[in-house]
């Protein structure tokens, strides 16, 4: 997606355009934004249409309307694309704040409505970010692990979640909906992409859960984070038992994959 995003970008654009001109602004915002979502989403249907058979329990849940946080399971770096590959809405995904200042990343990042959160810590303008796209009716995507965990050190395994994902569900009064992936960290290993080779991946998407306004912010963090810990859990098991998936189908490190 990348390549095809810096290919296009300067046929567009001729160059990054200054923050300071009112008009490239404009014409980022009117034009060059939705074209380059338009064309990210059909890379990554056409990518991962190529390359993996998608199984899906849930979809129609993740395409409700309206205002929600997506918050995910992380088990590789194709996580976001293959989620918003199926999802019919558009979702505005935080990313690591580590990505933004590479120029031409955090161009492509910003192109398609990413936007910077930083791992170890509450920041005001990802959290102001945030709730300003949840209440504009838009979809903003997360993992609340913090980055790509796998076996004891997964929430699918038990591990706690981090408190950022119940407290902007709460703050911005948005409900949170719960999405397990299970086999994309197959796509690190290059058998993977052979031709006819299509990896299987599942998917699951659960019932959203309500941010509690009535509750204090405490007891409202915990309720969220109850309820999200139990979703997880569930969609985990839901899909180990409707596809019998097996120990080599679960979540690797991906350096394991890679050597595969």
């Amino acid at each position: 997606m990348c390549r095809q995003i810096a290919v296009i970008a300067p046929i567009c654009l001729g160059r990054f355009p200054p923050a300071n001109l009112s008009i490239n602004s404009h014409f980022v915002r009117s034009f060059f934004h939705p074209f380059a979502n338009r064309v990210a989403a059909l890379s990554m249907k056409l990518l991962f249409g190529y390359s993996s058979q998608l199984r899906v329990i849930g979809q129609e849940k993740a395409n409700r309307d309206g205002g929600f946080l997506l918050a995910a399971n992380h088990i590789s770096h194709f996580d976001p694309f293959i989620i918003s590959a199926i999802v019919r809405r558009k979702i505005d995904w935080m990313a690591m704040a580590e990505f933004f200042p590479r120029p031409l990343l955090g161009f492509l990042l910003r192109a398609v409505d990413a936007f910077p959160a930083d791992r170890d810590r509450a920041d005001r303008a990802t959290i102001r970010t945030a709730i300003e796209r949840l209440k504009d009716g838009r979809i903003v995507g997360l993992f609340p692990e913090g980055g790509i965990r796998d076996g004891t050190c997964s929430l699918l395994e038990g591990a706690p979640l981090r408190p950022g994902a119940s407290t902007l569900a709460h703050i911005a009064r948005a409900p949170i909906l719960p999405c397990v992936i299970v086999g994309s960290d197959r796509l690190y290993s290059k058998k993977s992409w052979l031709p006819l080779r299509r990896t299987p991946i599942w998917i699951a998407f659960g019932d959203a859960i309500p941010p509690f306004p009535d509750l204090e912010k405490s007891a409202a963090r915990a309720c969220i984070e109850r309820e999200l810990t139990t979703g997880f859990r569930l969609l985990y098991a839901e899909l180990r038992e409707k596809f019998s998936l097996t120990p080599e189908d679960l979540p690797h490190p991906p350096r394991e994959r890679m050597a595969e």
